[in-house]
């Protein structure tokens, strides 16, 4: 093998000119074209330090989901990429959830098609999880749910990349109150366009350690002992998913083929009243709602909209969050994907046990009533 490799550099090296067409012929010719990096060559036993032959993009791996994500693929031992617009320090606790050199950062611009492009030319897998809750006059929802995606779907099919996950939102209609879901079901359309088989995932509201959905409602305790609600929230029907779930997911689709669309939702639904009373049965703190009509709780979200940095809530969140949780029975679920979700009583304990006073701080759940589901 090695001599035909010589034979093969020598043969290039010399003018066709000067040796026979006979001569040429006896050569054996041995051309190597490597067109996979033995970086993304399946390895090893499992884990952090092997090799799963995933090498993923992950644009939004700074964010709330994209902590999951990460450390999920770093643990299946996959070659991670991650592209940043944030500080350093920022990116620290991401660092050791990967083995040595298999997480690369970078730089990039979300408005640089250049910059698109290089961080995802070496990858396998791309998935797409930018998203912020609440509007900048830099990145409007428009460019971040619709421009952004949709150069970064084109991005990959010009790389010739297979497999794209593009994470939306169950809720997500262009007929909603709400311009977080409207600019996500635009955005779902413009990644179909320029990336017809790429995989979109719709989860419902997702709940963690460091959600803004259990968190939220619980630290409405800091602006006095009742939580406002539109319509009592006995209009609303919730079905929150723990982060975790969709992670599980997420790994699953980078490594077999699947649906083209999946609806990322547990079974069991509630009134969004029952939901929160149980937030605050779970953080043993006193729960007291009052009905708050839709304009004048805009009216009191717009100020702390005003915030130049992260804004606790604003109007389009409280449009989202008064949003029943749509139906869709055509898509796949959790089930139908070999995935038992824990429920909200298994994991709310792990979000909400910090707002807990020091005399609750042990107290038993099972001193907490189950929140009282609906079917419809």
């Amino acid at each position: 093998w090695a001599a035909g490799i010589s034979l093969s550099h020598r043969a290039q090296e010399t003018p066709y000119g000067s040796c026979s067409p006979v001569v040429l012929s006896a050569i054996p010719l041995t051309v190597q074209q490597r067109k996979v990096h033995h970086a993304v060559i399946p390895r090893g036993k499992g884990g952090r330090s092997s090799s799963s032959g995933v090498a993923a993009t992950v644009f939004g791996a700074t964010g709330f989901l994209g902590r999951y994500v990460v450390n999920r693929l770093g643990r299946m031992g996959s070659q991670i990429v991650i592209p940043h617009r944030c500080d350093q320090y920022d990116l620290m606790y991401l660092r050791p959830m990967g083995d040595l050199g298999q997480i690369i950062f970078m730089e990039w611009d979300a408005r640089n098609k250049d910059s698109i492009r290089e961080a995802l030319v070496h990858s396998n897998v791309v998935i797409n999880l930018v998203g912020r809750e609440w509007e900048t006059k830099n990145y409007p929802f428009e460019d971040t749910y619709v421009s952004i995606p949709q150069q970064i779907a084109k991005a990959t099919r010009e790389a010739g990349i297979t497999k794209l996950i593009h994470v939306s939102h169950l809720n997500a209609d262009i007929r909603s109150p709400s311009k977080y879901l409207r600019n996500k079901a635009v955005g779902e359309m413009a990644v179909r366009e320029e990336f017809p088989d790429a995989i979109i995932m719709k989860p419902a509201e997702m709940f963690g350690r460091e959600d803004r959905f259990f968190n939220h409602f619980a630290n409405m305790r800091w602006f006095g002992s009742a939580v406002p609600l539109i319509s009592m929230g006995k209009k609303t029907v919730k079905q929150p998913v723990h982060v975790s779930v969709s992670v599980l997911i997420m790994s699953a689709l980078c490594t077999q083929q699947t649906h083209s669309a999946s609806a990322l939702l547990r079974p069991n639904r509630y009134l969004l009243h029952d939901l929160v009373e149980y937030v605050y049965a779970v953080a043993h703190r006193p729960f007291v709602p009052y009905p708050l009509p839709r304009p004048l709780y805009h009216l009191v979200a717009s100020f702390f909209a005003m915030n130049p940095f992260e804004p606790w809530t604003t109007p389009d969140k409280v449009d989202r969050f008064h949003t029943t949780d749509m139906k869709y029975p055509g898509l796949p679920g959790l089930e139908d994907l070999g995935i038992v979700p824990a429920s909200v009583e298994q994991k709310a304990i792990e979000v909400l046990r910090r707002h807990r006073r020091f005399r609750f701080l042990e107290a038993e759940l099972a001193d907490t009533k189950p929140a009282k589901t609906v079917n419809y």
